[in-house]
C-alpha cells in the first residue's frame, strides 16, 4: 500500500502547482477548478445531507397530517430495516478493496503501467480499465485504479498529469458502475430478502435480465465508456504542461512492512503465515459456490449480494494467500466503509417515513410524490424526468446504492401508474446516479487517500465529463426506453 506519510486521505497541502498549467486549460477546466476550491471550502460532510433528509421528510410527513407519534414510530421502524443490506454494502467495498491489493493485482498493475507510451494514452488506459473493473465491483476499480495510476506516475519517462489520471481512476464510479453487477439497485430488485417490504409490495422481484443484462443498458454501457475515454484522452494536458505526481509534491514510494520477514516471530503466529488455513477456507467456499452456480441460472446466482460477495471474498484471501496479508488488507479497508455503515440506516429510516407514516387522509408521502410525477410524466417522458429528478438528487445525498431506498416507493409506483417497463425504471435510476459523482466528493474519498490528493485536484476534469454524460444519459435513458413494454410485477 502508499505511503501516507504526504497527506491524510487526500487533505494534505500541495506546493504550488506550476501557474502555466492553468493557464493552459480550457475554459470549462478552469470554471470546474473554481467551483470545486469552493465546494471544498463550503460542502458538508455527506452524512450531514442525510441527516437533512431525514429532517426534511420528517417535516414533510408532518404538513402531510401525519401524527408526530406516527413520524417518529416509522423513524424507528426503518432505522435498523436496511441493516443486512448495509453490511452487504460493506463488504462490497472490502471484497473490492482487498482484491485489488493483493499481491497478484500489484504485480498485474507493474505490468500495465509498462504499456502506454505517452501520458495522455496513460489516461486513456486508467480510463477504460476504471469502467471495465466498475462493472464488476466498484471497489476493486476505485482501489486497483487509483494504485495504476500511482504506478503510472512513478515512471521517470512518462510525464502524465497526475490529476488527470486520479480523474480518469474515478470514471467508474462516475460513468458505468450501477450498469453493472456493482449496482446496488439491481442487486437488492433481484432479492426478495433484502428488499423492503414497503418497495417488494410496488415491484416484486426483478431479475437482472430485465435490468443490467438489457440490450438496451449494456449499449448504454458501451457507448459511456467510449465517449468517457475520448474525453479523458482529449482533454488531458499534453507532455509540456502536465502537472505530475512530483510537482504536486506526492510521495510515490511505498509504505514498508510492518515486520520484515527475517523478524523473530511468535509461534502462535504460525498460521497468520501459513496458507493451510487460506487452502481450507478457499475449499469449502469455491466448493459451495461451484454448487450454487450448478443449481442455479448463472445470472440467478450471481444476483445474490451474499454469494456476491463470498465470492470476492474467497479470490481475496487467496490471492492474499496468507492469512496475515489479508487480514491487514481487510483493515486497510474498513475505513471506506464509514459512510455505508452510518448513512444505510438513515435511508432506510426515510423510507419508512416516506411510505408508513400516513396522513388523516390514509395518503403517505410516497403515494403523493408518485402522483406529482404521474401528472407531471407520461410513458414517453418518464425517463427523462425520474432521470433528472434523480441525478438532482444525487448531488444533495450520496449514495452508492442507498438513495436507491428512498426513491424507489414513489419511482417505481409512478412507473407501474403509467405502465413503465420495472426493469427499465430501475436503469434510469442506475445511469442517472453515477451522474453526481463526478462531482460529489463522498464517493472519491476512497481513491483520493490512495492518491493523496485533495477533491479539487481531479474535478475540473471530472465537471467536464459531466458536461457531456448529462445530455447523452438522458437522452439515451429515452430512446432506449422507447423500445420497450411494460411487464407486471412478478411477486415471489
Amino acid at each position: 500500500m502508499p505511503s501516507t506519510s504526504h497527506t491524510s486521505a487526500g487533505h494534505g497541502a500541495h506546493p504550488p502547482v506550476p501557474q502555466e498549467a492553468s493557464a493552459d486549460a480550457g475554459l470549462l477546466s478552469r470554471l470546474s477548478l473554481r467551483f470545486t476550491a469552493w465546494a471544498e471550502r463550503w460542502f458538508p460532510d455527506a452524512f450531514v445531507f442525510a441527516a437533512i433528509a431525514v429532517v426534511v421528510v420528517a417535516g414533510a410527513a408532518l404538513l402531510n397530517g401525519s401524527s408526530p407519534q406516527a413520524v417518529a414510530k416509522s423513524f424507528g421502524d426503518g432505522f435498523w430495516s436496511l441493516i443486512v443490506f448495509t453490511m452487504q454494502m460493506a463488504l462490497v467495498a472490502i471484497g473490492g478493496y482487498v482484491v485489488a491489493t493483493s499481491p497478484p493485482a500489484a504485480r498485474l498493475i507493474r505490468k500495465l503501467a509498462a504499456l502506454p507510451v505517452s501520458g495522455r494514452q496513460a489516461i486513456a488506459y486508467v480510463a477504460a480499465i476504471s469502467m471495465i473493473l466498475s462493472l464488476f465491483n466498484w471497489g476493486i476499480s476505485l482501489i486497483f485504479s487509483a494504485l495504476y495510476v500511482r504506478a503510472l506516475a512513478g515512471r521517470l519517462d512518462l510525464r502524465m498529469d497526475y490529476r488527470a489520471g486520479g480523474a480518469a481512476a474515478y470514471l467508474g464510479m462516475g460513468a458505468t458502475w450501477a450498469l453493472g453487477l456493482s449496482s446496488s439497485a439491481a442487486q437488492l430488485q433481484a432479492n426478495a430478502s433484502s428488499l423492503p417490504k414497503s418497495i417488494l409490495d410496488i415491484t416484486g422481484v426483478i431479475p437482472f435480465s430485465q435490468t443490467i443484462f438489457l440490450w438496451q443498458s449494456v449499449a448504454m454501457a458501451l457507448v459511456l465508456m467510449v465517449v468517457s475515454v475520448a474525453i479523458a484522452l482529449w482533454s488531458a494536458p499534453d507532455a509540456e504542461h502536465a502537472v505530475t505526481a512530483q510537482d504536486l509534491g506526492v510521495d510515490l514510494t511505498e509504505a514498508k512492512p510492518v515486520a520484515p520477514e527475517s523478524a523473530e516471530r511468535r509461534p502462535g503466529e504460525w498460521f497468520e503465515r501459513s496458507p493451510l488455513l487460506t487452502l481450507l477456507l478457499c475449499a469449502l467456499g469455491f466448493g459451495w459456490l461451484a454448487q450454487e452456480f450448478m443449481a442455479k441460472s448463472p445470472l440467478i446466482a450471481i444476483s445474490g449480494l451474499n454469494t456476491y460477495n463470498l465470492l470476492f471474498f474467497m479470490i481475496g484471501l487467496l490471492l492474499h494467500w496468507r492469512p496475515r496479508s489479508f487480514l491487514d488488507a481487510v483493515s486497510s479497508a474498513v475505513p471506506s466503509t464509514a459512510g455505508v455503515i452510518i448513512q444505510f440506516p438513515l435511508y432506510g429510516a426515510i423510507a419508512a417515513m416516506l411510505t408508513g407514516a400516513k396522513g388523516g387522509a390514509g395518503i403517505t408521502l410516497s403515494d403523493r410524490v408518485a402522483h406529482l410525477f404521474v401528472s407531471i410524466s407520461s410513458v414517453d417522458s418518464f425517463a427523462v424526468v425520474m432521470g433528472a429528478y434523480s441525478a438532482v438528487l444525487g448531488f444533495f445525498i450520496p449514495s452508492g446504492g442507498g438513495k436507491w431506498i428512498i426513491e424507489a416507493p414513489y419511482v417505481m409506483q409512478a412507473a407501474n401508474d403509467l405502465k413503465v417497463h420495472l426493469g427499465w425504471a430501475v436503469q434510469v435510476y442506475n445511469a442517472a446516479e453515477a451522474l453526481p459523482n463526478l462531482i460529489n466528493p463522498f464517493w472519491m474519498l476512497p481513491l483520493l487517500g490512495v492518491l493523496s490528493l485533495k477533491a479539487r485536484d481531479i474535478v475540473g476534469f471530472t465537471f467536464l465529463q459531466l458536461l457531456v454524460h448529462a445530455p447523452l444519459v438522458l437522452f439515451m435513458l429515452w430512446a432506449f426506453g422507447r423500445t420497450l413494454s411494460y411487464v407486471a410485477p412478478v411477486m415471489p
